[in-house]
Formats: structure tokens, sequence, C-alpha cells
């Protein structure tokens, strides 16, 4: 979650949000919060439109907290909001882990259904290729044969 939006549920302002992570920075090493990258937000700007530089926006590229970073903004942030907003935050973060657990086991079951039909699918194509060659050969049968000419022939040295 970028510190933009964690502010906002928690009732601070960014500046201040960013600010007590910095005064606390040990407990938020690179896998708690990272800071995107200039292409990164760029790519955050035309998305989800955050306000330009030049129209007195954001100065500074946004932190990005994992769901360790969000659960030690509480300890940070010390009031009734954070801890009420955090304990929210942590159960949306478990809702999405069972979410992506179920679609995974629904991507395993899809995925063993395609490769089943693309068995069967080879198979009906072989024998659909069969029943092609079957007709192709009825449509255009092979010319016949040329016979040799009936009747008696004088031989060539004659």
């Amino acid at each position: 979650m970028l510190d933009e939006d964690l502010s906002i549920l928690y009732g601070v302002e960014t500046r201040a949000l960013v600010q007590a992570v910095k005064r606390n920075i040990r407990r938020f090493p690179e896998d708690f919060m990272f800071r995107l990258t200039a292409d990164e937000t760029a790519g955050l700007r035309s998305q989800i439109v955050i306000s330009n530089v030049r129209r007195g926006g954001r100065r500074y590229l946004p932190y990005a907290f994992t769901e360790q970073g969000v659960a030690m903004l509480s300890s940070v942030l010390r009031s009734e909001r954070a801890v009420a907003v955090n304990v929210e935050i942590m159960r949306a973060f478990v809702r999405l882990r069972h979410i992506l657990a179920t679609h995974k086991d629904l991507a395993r079951r899809i995925a063993d259904l395609e490769r089943g039909f693309t068995h069967k699918s080879k198979e009906h194509e072989e024998h659909i290729h069969k029943i092609y060659g079957i007709l192709e050969a009825l449509t255009n049968p092979p010319e016949p044969p040329k016979k040799g000419r009936i009747g008696f022939r004088p031989p060539e040295d004659a």
C-alpha cells in the first residue's frame, strides 16, 4: 500500500506518516517498506492521476508498504484510529490471501481440464484429418490408368 493511501486511512498527513517512519527507520527494513522509482511513479500518475508536481502536488517519490510494514505502522502511529485501521487492513490481507488460495485451486483445476481437453483435442484433430483425407479422395478420384490400345499392332521392325 502507498504512503498516501495509508495516511488517508490513518487520518494523518502523508508527510507526518513519512516523518514518523523515518524517525523509526530501523523498524522498516526493505521487505517492510521501499520507495517507488521514478518510472513506477510515472506509471501510477498516468493510471490513478496522482497530482502534478508543477501544480503543487507531491515532490518526493512515494513509499510502498508491505503487509509487515503496514503492521509495523500501528506501533509507530500510536493512536486508537491507527490500531483500528490496522486491524481492518490485516483482516483485508487475510481475506485477500484466502481469495488468492481459492483462485489458485480453481486455476489448477482449469489447467487440468485444459490439459485433458488438449489431449482429447489432438486425438479429435487426427480423426478429423483422416476424415478430410477420405472425403478428398472421394471428391477428387485419381485419374484412371492409361489403357493400351485395343487391337493388332504390327511389329515396329517391319
